[in-house]
C-alpha cells in the first residue's frame, strides 16, 4: 500500500513538472507571440532572470530555466524579442548559472 502511494505521488509530481515547464519557441513576428520579451542590459532592470538550459528535461517550473524548442508545437509559450522595453510584456536578463534564474517581479508570473 505504501509503495503504491509513493509511486502515485511520484507520477503526479513528474506530471506536474512536465506540464509547467518553460519550453519556449521564438517566433518571427510579434503578432504570433504569446509573450513579447525585451532583453535588458542589467539584471536589476529585469522582471525575470533567465538561464537557457540545453535539454528539455532541465526546463524549470516557471522559474526562469528556459528550453528553446525547435518547433512551435513543442513549446508551452511562444515569445517574440522586441527592440524596445516599452513594447515588451516582460523584461528579461540572461544569467550565467541556473541557480541565478528566477522572478524578480512576481506580478508578471502569470505570463508563464
Amino acid at each position: 500500500m505504501l509503495r503504491a502511494l509513493l509511486l502515485t505521488n511520484l507520477l503526479l509530481l513528474l506530471f506536474a513538472l512536465n506540464t509547467t515547464s518553460q519550453k519556449v519557441f521564438k517566433v518571427q513576428l510579434a503578432h504570433q507571440a504569446d509573450v513579447k520579451v525585451y532583453i535588458v542590459e542589467h539584471r536589476h532592470q529585469a522582471d525575470l532572470l533567465v538561464y537557457k538550459v540545453d535539454y528539455r528535461h532541465r526546463a524549470g517550473e516557471n522559474n526562469g530555466l528556459w528550453f528553446f524548442t525547435a518547433y512551435r508545437h513543442q513549446a508551452e509559450k511562444s515569445i517574440y524579442f522586441v527592440d524596445h522595453s516599452h513594447q515588451a510584456d516582460l523584461n528579461i536578463y540572461f544569467v550565467d548559472y541556473p541557480h541565478q534564474a528566477g522572478w524578480r517581479s512576481k506580478d508578471k508570473m502569470h505570463l508563464f
